[in-house]
């Protein structure tokens, strides 16, 4: 008989939610997922639509309340709860980044009413050792990391796509160094890449995504299959967030596929930085960093690849399935 886990539902195409879909597929076959409506995520005006978000969700909520189950948690709707329902959730920590904040001032009083509350949590997940220091220096001990984790499978078979063809089909001549920046969204530092790079002759910015800062050079919105055809037609991979991320999907997918890279170490990005060997950029020598890594595409994609892949669906079905065995 299956076990009923309650969550979000699991839609869009943030790292958070990916992983979430990734963890309903996972324990498909021991889990019955019954999931909630994401408001938040229907509201075009991002100002305070996490507060309308709260007072939408807070009657489902409360009529959770005598549900059977358990719950698996990634949304300030947690503070509804009651401590009965906290103790059997357990709630995954994607990141936490102020600069986010649709729902200032507000919104970051009910975050640290959040850290307050989830030591009655069964358990927290993060993604990255980084957010579990975080959490323990603010009295959250019942944190563990359960890393993103990776379809091996869908991987090896976009490793085996023809580079020629991919560079063909995204305009890469071969004299051109593609370099992929990730998403197009606020705070990732793709507005200083491109700077930094504007000018550089045999270079070209490329990102994907849905373009939140109106970037006006190589830009795909585009579903799997072709971004996985553009990171693989890339050179070279350059992450450079202000934002305190998780453990960034696109560097990892990338460095994945074989792209060298260089990442800015903040937050959980230090820590993938660390275990994959990747330099810090530099902005005063970027292009000669970008050649740099580009010859050493062969040389140190192996190492990267070795270091990301024991991160698969059986690991991450493993470590979830231990997880919710215990909490049930």
């Amino acid at each position: 008989m299956k076990r009923v886990v309650h969550s979000m539902e699991p839609v869009g195409r943030t790292g958070g939610r990916v992983y979430l879909r990734m963890l309903h597929e996972v324990m498909a076959d021991d889990v019955e997922w019954r999931t909630i409506s994401d408001h938040k995520r229907t509201y075009r005006i991002r100002r305070w639509r996490k507060l309308r978000h709260l007072a939408r969700v807070a009657p489902t909520v409360r009529a959770l309340n005598d549900a059977t189950g358990t719950f698996v948690w990634d949304d300030l709707s947690l503070l509804l709860f009651t401590p009965e329902m906290r103790a059997r959730t357990v709630f995954l920590l994607h990141h936490y980044e102020p600069l986010q904040h649709d729902s200032a001032p507000v919104e970051a009083m009910l975050w640290e009413r959040l850290f307050r509350v989830l030591p009655q949590c069964a358990a927290v997940v993060c993604v990255a050792p980084y957010w579990a220091d975080f959490l323990q220096a603010r009295g959250v001990h019942n944190v563990r990391v359960i890393y993103n984790a990776f379809d091996m499978t869908e991987v090896e078979r976009a490793r085996g796509f023809d580079r020629t063809e991919c560079r063909a089909e995204f305009g890469l001549s071969p004299d051109v160094i593609g370099v992929y920046t990730g998403k197009a969204v606020h705070w990732k530092g793709t507005e200083e890449v491109s700077a930094a790079l504007a000018d550089v002759p045999g270079m070209r910015v490329i990102t994907s995504g849905s373009n939140t800062i109106g970037s006006n050079g190589a830009h795909y919105d585009v579903e799997r299959e072709r971004y996985l055809r553009l990171l693989r037609a890339c050179d070279v991979g350059i992450f450079l967030p202000r934002m305190r991320e998780g453990w960034s999907r696109c560097a990892a997918e990338a460095l994945l596929l074989g792209l060298p890279c260089l990442i800015r170490p903040v937050a959980g990005l230090g820590d993938l930085a660390a275990l994959t060997g990747q330099p810090t950029p530099d902005l005063g020598r970027l292009p000669a960093q970008v050649r740099e890594r580009a010859a050493a595409r062969q040389t140190e994609a192996k190492t990267a690849y070795e270091a990301l892949a024991r991160f698969d669906l059986n690991y991450f079905g493993n470590a979830w399935g231990d997880l919710l065995a215990q909490v049930a």
